[in-house]
């Protein structure tokens, strides 16, 4: 019954501003579970420890390429004119090129990945989304798929307008539907980044226009790239060319429209490498973030490729140095 009492006069005294010497004090760099220890079963507990560390690891890394931060140079790749460039082949767990696949660079629309991801995940396709106000009130500048306030489109079709046309009141009625608010999704993103260990990326919106607090890096896209095709609906989007969409207006009349692939692969544009088959992927355009392009391909033996460009000059060098590092590293 005492120790009440002696407690509040040990803390009166840490008040009285003299210097209180502890004998032995504890080291708050032992565990409390190693109190008691012998040096020996403690070097066990820390060896033990370490061990279940590296299992962890080799647990969150299993299927995922990994190889050390290292710069990939060749002659046979143009890469002064873009900031970032990562080739990943998930079959063998290699990135056989690499550049600043770590450094902080903003995404624009290749957010747009995850955004689809959660839709997928955590919506029905035949769901209805009604378009709110907040959703439509774009920049005149900003890549929109034209809805207006008080529409109503199916999930299913939303996503086409999403990842075809790129738009932005697209992603923002996706957030809210989904998360009620648009702020709700953002969370709802940074933690699913989060889980991915995409620890290097902060979103700030669902869409990709450009603020200071919305980065990634290409290995934190390649992780959450990785994520999304596993899902089918999520290959279906990025591979077609384009789609028309019916929808209803507030006052119950019909709209229709067309939306194509922004992906210059896909439109013919631009020629892949021989032997290789581009599948798709999503761009991505700001005055910030530059051209990007996050792209799934299939090599010569069929085994997947995932290669990602940030922060292109322009967007014909954006191609040009892609079909470089698709024609020699995806062997």
């Amino acid at each position: 019954m005492l120790l009440i009492p002696l407690l509040a006069a040990g803390l009166l005294c840490f008040g009285c501003g003299e210097d209180i010497e502890i004998e032995n004090p504890y080291d708050i760099g032992v565990s409390a579970t190693n109190m008691g220890l012998t040096a020996d079963d403690r070097e066990a507990s820390e060896t033990a420890k370490e061990e279940l560390e590296q299992s962890d690891l080799a647990f969150f890394a299993d299927g995922l390429c990994v190889a050390p931060e290292e710069q990939t140079s060749s002659e046979a790749v143009s890469d002064e004119v873009v900031e970032a460039i990562g080739v990943f082949l998930p079959a063998d767990g290699t990135i056989t090129y690499q550049k600043n696949i770590y450094e902080k660079l903003y995404p624009a629309s290749t957010t747009k990945i995850m955004t689809a991801y959660l839709a997928l995940t955590k919506a029905g396709a035949d769901d209805v989304v009604k378009v709110s106000e907040h959703a439509v009130d774009q920049a005149s500048d900003s890549s929109v798929c034209g809805l207006r306030a008080g529409d109503e489109i199916k999930m299913s079709d939303l996503l086409y307008g999403l990842m075809l046309k790129s738009g932005n009141d697209a992603a923002v009625a996706v957030a809210e539907h989904v998360s009620g608010s648009e702020e709700a999704f953002v969370e709802l993103m940074n933690e699913t980044a989060r889980s991915f260990g995409a620890t290097n990326t902060h979103f700030a919106n669902p869409h990709g226009l450009h603020d200071e607090n919305h980065y990634t890096c290409v290995y934190d896209l390649y992780l959450i790239f990785s994520h999304a095709i596993e899902l089918d609906g999520f290959l279906k989007l990025i591979q077609t060319t384009s789609y028309t969409t019916y929808y209803t207006h507030a006052d119950g009349s019909q709209g229709s429209q067309a939306w194509t692939n922004t992906n210059r692969y896909l439109s013919g544009e631009v020629t892949q490498p021989e032997g290789l088959t581009v599948i798709g992927g999503k761009t991505g355009t700001t005055n910030a973030a530059g051209n990007c392009l996050v792209l799934l391909s299939n090599n010569a033996k069929k085994e997947p490729v995932i290669s990602i460009i940030l922060k292109s000059d322009t967007r014909d060098n954006l191609y040009y140095v892609m079909n470089q590092v698709l024609g020699n590293f995806t062997k």
